[in-house]
């Protein structure tokens, strides 16, 4: 399997998690009772699986090999990519702020949340979509076959010791159960 598809794998599992977050949060926004629990778990599920995992080896790795093959990592799309990074992690960051507030009994921090998690919702979707339309398909043309296949043992390494992906069997079987708890 190709370094971008592996990629383009894990987003269909970090748009999964985009979808029960977003259902989660409009039925509290709607007064529902959701416990802080369900936005904690989306919460870890993001920052192991989608950030420290994914993101981590877009970072690392790939925009490493794209920037040996010409491509500058200070402008371009890979700065696009590095940026939206950024902005998701601040979303993230505030909404666990709120969630923790919320916790506490502050039921007026769901509004945070609500606006933090569909903030973070449509700029992944949109993040999501240029890297599997746009980026993806650059890297595959640049790339040569020694890039690629140094990248899948780099993944590969990867899997195997990072902390945040030996627990990918754990954050999806999280991301199963928050299916089945926040249905569409």
């Amino acid at each position: 399997m190709k370094p971008t598809d592996i990629l383009k794998q894990e987003h269909r599992n970090i748009e999964r998690m985009l979808d029960v977050l977003e259902r989660s949060v409009t039925r509290a926004q709607s007064g529902e009772e959701v416990q802080p629990q369900v936005f904690r778990d989306a919460i870890r599920f993001i920052q192991l699986y989608a950030d420290r995992c994914h993101h981590g080896k877009e970072e690392d790795l790939l925009f490493s090999a794209m920037e040996q093959r010409g491509f500058p990592r200070e402008a371009g799309p890979i700065a696009v990519m590095l940026f939206e990074h950024d902005q998701g992690r601040a979303h993230i960051r505030s909404m666990g702020e709120a969630v923790e507030r919320y916790a506490q009994g502050d039921r007026g921090a769901i509004g945070d949340i609500h606006n933090h998690a569909l903030g973070f919702v449509g700029l992944l979707r949109q993040h999501i979509q240029k890297e599997d339309h746009v980026l993806f398909p650059m890297a595959e043309h640049h790339l040569d076959r020694s890039d690629l296949e140094r990248l899948e043992k780099e993944f590969a390494e990867v899997e195997s010791s990072s902390e945040s992906c030996s627990l990918k069997h754990e954050l999806i079987a999280l991301l199963t159960r928050l299916e089945t708890q926040f249905p569409s």
